[in-house]
Parts: C-alpha cells; sequence; structure tokens
C-alpha cells in the first residue's frame, strides 16, 4: 500500500482514488458496512479511497482490465494447484455506477447511504461472465459460490441459472432473521420462518439452479442461541438444525463449531469484542448518548464474535485451540462442549452430523437428488416426503420446545431420530427419518412439488 501511494500509478488505479469536495468534504455521501464514511483520507495525495466495508479493505476497481486479468489470473493459479473452488464475498458490490453520486438518503436509512449505485451494479453480470470465462469454464470440475449482498431467490437465479453461465451457486441470507427483525434485536427466532423459506428454496430453485443450504456463516450469532438459548434443548435442537439442512434438496454448508452445536460466547465487556462492525457500531451509539449496558446487550444478541470464537477441540486451556494466548475468547462452556467429549459420546450433536451425512450419501438418488414434496401441516411442524425410483423417506420435525401431537401417522422404518426412540408424540425439537412404506394421512394435504 505504501508504494501504491508514493506514486506507482498501475497498482493505484487498482483501487479506486477520488478527489473530495474540498473543506475535508469526501468525494459522496456513501457510507461504510462497519459505520462512518466509505472513504479514508490519504493527504499525501490530497485524495479518497473507497472502502465500502474495513478502511484495510480498500474496494478494488473492476473497471481496470489490468486487475480484473490479474484476479482471472489469480484464480486460475489456484485451480491449477487442485484448489476445488471459491467462496467470492459480497461479490454483487463490484461494480459501481459511473460518476459515483451521492447515495439517496432516505434508501440510507434502509440499506446503507449509496447502495442503490453499487448494489447489483451495472457492468457485474459482465464481471462475472468474463470471471468464469476465463476460470471456472476451463476447470469443469471446479465449484464457485457466490455471497450476494441483497438477496431474494429471483436475484440469486440471475447469477446463479445454469444459462448465465456466471456462478455455479449463491447463497440465499433471506432467512436468516425473521420478518421484521434486524440481527443486533434480542428476540427468540420462529423456526416457521426457516421453514418456509427452505419450502421456497426447494420449489423455486431446483430446476437450473440450486438451492444453498445454510443456517450458519462467519457473519452471524449460533442459531441454536437465536432460536432458543436454553441448555436443556441445546441437543435435540442443534441435532434438527442439522437434519434441515441435510435432508433438504440442495447443498448444505456446515459453519465451524455447528456440527458440535456450539452456542453463542457470553461475552464480558466491549474489550473482549473483535468484530469491527460491532466496536463501531457501540461507540457511535455511546457518541449519540446511549447506555454502554444497552448497546452491549445489542451487541452480544447480534456481533458476528459469537460464531468467530475459537473450535472446541478439548478440555485443556483454551478449549486445546492453542497454548499461548487466543485471538479472542474461548466459549465458556468448552468443557461440555468440545470436539473430544463428542467424539467419544454416541449420542453427541457430531455423531448424529455423521449419521445424517451417511445417510445421505447412501441414498444420494433420493436425499441429494430425490423429488421434494413438503406436506401441509401446521405452523408447529415441518413434515416432508423426499422420493426417487430406488426409494422414498419421510422426515417429521417438530419446531417447538413443546410437546405436540404427531401431525401424520407413518407406517416405516424409523432410520434416524434425534431422540433414544420414537414415542407417541413430538418431543421438543424431535425429528425422525424413515423410509416408507404406505403413507397415510390425517387429512393434511399435500403442497405442489
Amino acid at each position: 500500500m505504501q508504494k501504491t501511494l508514493t506514486g506507482d500509478k498501475k497498482y493505484k488505479d487498482y483501487y479506486i482514488f477520488r478527489k473530495g469536495k474540498g473543506d475535508g468534504i469526501p468525494p459522496n455521501n456513501w457510507t461504510s458496512f462497519f459505520s462512518g464514511s466509505a472513504w479514508n483520507y490519504y493527504p499525501e495525495l490530497d485524495e479518497w479511497a473507497l472502502h465500502l466495508f474495513s478502511s484495510k479493505q480498500m474496494d478494488l476497481n473492476w473497471e481496470n482490465p489490468e486487475l480484473r486479468k490479474e484476479i482471472y489470473d489469480m484464480v486460475s493459479w489456484w485451480l491449477e494447484k487442485g484448489v476445488d473452488g471459491f467462496r467470492m464475498d459480497v461479490i454483487t458490490l463490484i461494480s459501481k455506477v459511473d460518476g459515483l453520486p451521492d447515495g439517496n438518503p432516505h434508501i440510507g436509512k434502509l440499506f446503507g447511504c449509496g447502495a442503490e449505485h453499487y448494489s447489483w451494479g451495472p457492468r457485474l453480470h459482465e464481471y462475472l461472465k468474463e470471471l468464469n470465462e476465463r476460470t471456472f469454464e476451463k476447470f469443469p470440475e471446479s465449484f464457485c459460490v457466490a455471497e450476494p449482498c441483497s438477496t431474494g431467490i429471483e436475484m440469486v437465479k440471475l447469477i446463479s441459472d445454469d444459462s448465465r453461465q456466471e456462478v455455479r451457486q449463491a447463497f440465499l441470507f433471506d432467512h436468516i432473521e425473521n420478518p421484521g427483525k434486524q440481527k443486533y434485536q434480542d428476540y427468540k427466532y420462529d423456526l416457521k420462518y426457516l421453514k418456509e423459506a427452505f419450502i421456497k428454496y426447494q420449489l423455486l430453485l431446483c430446476g437450473s439452479s440450486w438451492p444453498s443450504l445454510v443456517i450458519e456463516n462467519h457473519d452471524n450469532p449460533r442459531m441454536v442461541s437465536k432460536v432458543n438459548p436454553d441448555a436443556q434443548f441445546r441437543k435435540p435442537l442443534s441435532k434438527l438444525l442439522g437434519a434441515m439442512v441435510l435432508t433438504t434438496r440442495g447443498t448444505p454448508y456446515i459453519y465451524q463449531g455447528q456440527e458440535l452445536g456450539m452456542m453463542n460466547c457470553n461475552f464480558n465487556n466491549m474489550s473482549e469484542i473483535r468484530d469491527v462492525e460491532a466496536i463501531n457500531r457501540y461507540n457511535e451509539n455511546i457518541e449519540m448518548g446511549r447506555k454502554s449496558q444497552e448497546v452491549f446487550a445489542e451487541i452480544l444478541a447480534g456481533g458476528r464474535d459469537n460464531a468467530r470464537t475459537p473450535i472446541c477441540w478439548d478440555d485443556s486451556e483454551n478449549a486445546g485451540f492453542t497454548t499461548g494466548v487466543p485471538w479472542i475468547r474461548v466459549n465458556g462452556d468448552y468443557k461440555e462442549c468440545n470436539a473430544k467429549v463428542q467424539l467419544e459420546d454416541s449420542i453427541s450433536t457430531f455423531n448424529y452430523y455423521k449419521s445424517l451425512m451417511y445417510l445421505r450419501k447412501a441414498n444420494k438418488s433420493t436425499l441429494v437428488y430425490g423429488d421434494f414434496k413438503p406436506i401441509e401441516t401446521n405452523d408447529e411442524t415441518f413434515c416432508f416426503y423426499r422420493e426417487s425410483a430406488e426409494s422414498k423417506f419421510y422426515i417429521e420435525m417438530n419446531l417447538t420446545e413443546n410437546i405436540i401431537e404427531r401431525p401424520v401417522s407413518i407406517e416405516g422404518e424409523c432410520l434416524l431420530s434425534n431422540y433414544s426412540a420414537t414415542a407417541d408424540k413430538l418431543r421438543a425439537y424431535e425429528v425422525n427419518i424413515y423410509r416408507v412404506k404406505k403413507p397415510k394421512s390425517n387429512g393434511f394435504g399435500f403442497l405442489c412439488s
């Protein structure tokens, strides 16, 4: 970066530098996703550089063909090395409107000021097609998944449909928060919405697109904690969430620690927080006069650090992550929830995930590629069939912590449950997977597949 600032124009043009408006005012009113202006001032140049995220993550100038060639060469170099593929972070922000005009302040209140000028920008599809043509198309077995910003099923189709020749798949995050909620609100997530979202993905994205099945990632708190932070439900709930990802149609993504049922970390104070967005948000709110405990409670509820604590390998100091000082504190429950304990426990969340994966692979034609047929039941349950010419499975899930009536009677063999045995009623977050012989309806109808 220092070389860039001292006059190497080639590399300076790999970034987006602009003159300000004078009197210390940046080139436009765009804001960073991490709070404050999206521009960083360099006095030695008397110019500003664009960063939609951290000032240490300057936006690349995709308008520059030399930059694009270097990116394609880098991607190809890794693919030639044998890397299977890439996850392309916030890829839908790489194209900006000419002139970088000011953002509408009313739109800015919803999405961040300037978003209408860089989200799904004018040359995005051109760049993605070019990237695919120069790299992934030459490696037919390679894979690339896009992380879009501001998604939606129809938008995802625009970059991931096979006919578009842009990316192989795109993440959908529409289900990460309940409607009307946002990540820094402390609320109990309603699994009914996750069910509805997954059904939509199954029915609308299984043609020439293919769903991504994801419920946790590095940008959001642990889903187990969002749904029900009561530790007594950790094991059945974490297994249920695993079953939702591994029995529906699409590509499952398992985030580190999800397979252990890891929960949010009970941080003590802001000195333990490492998330740049959370730190900026805290400081901004304190400057506005809000009480520190209120703001910190929001950080605990929605901060990225909940999912970024070290994997708990064992019950030794620092959960076996390091003998030194970890970059961020470990979860306080690491002695009870760690990989070593779960490997030795036949009914652990980890071993349940292994069983799910084995069942999925052993019945690939049905549980991976087979038809998905949801059953119209009630808000408390998620029930569906997976069917192919080879076999048929019925999956039933209780989406609540309550004991409820079983909505459909099934004749078949229960192959896998998150409880030791099935019962007359469905227990808290119970999920059962049956190989079906002959279904009997309890009056509920089928939805269209």
